[in-house]
């Protein structure tokens, strides 16, 4: 997908304060403002779906683990 703002991600705090949180926020506001509304869905659609499959992965591991104790 083509953004049509280069803006390089913010450093995230090993505590992920508040401030992160605006960091974010901040840092997508920048990368969307001109994109057109199928740009900015496909950005969130694809964090989305990739958050996803890392949470059933680390829930998958967890079972295992548990299975394996």
């Amino acid at each position: 997908m083509k953004m049509m703002h280069d803006v390089p991600k913010p450093k995230i705090s090993d505590s992920f304060t508040i401030d992160d949180i605006h960091k974010i926020r901040e840092w997508h506001y920048e990368v969307l403002k001109d994109a057109t509304l199928e740009e900015q869905k496909n950005f969130y659609h694809d964090k989305a779906v990739r958050g996803t499959a890392k949470i059933e992965a680390i829930r998958t591991a967890q079972r295992a683990k548990k299975m394996a104790v």
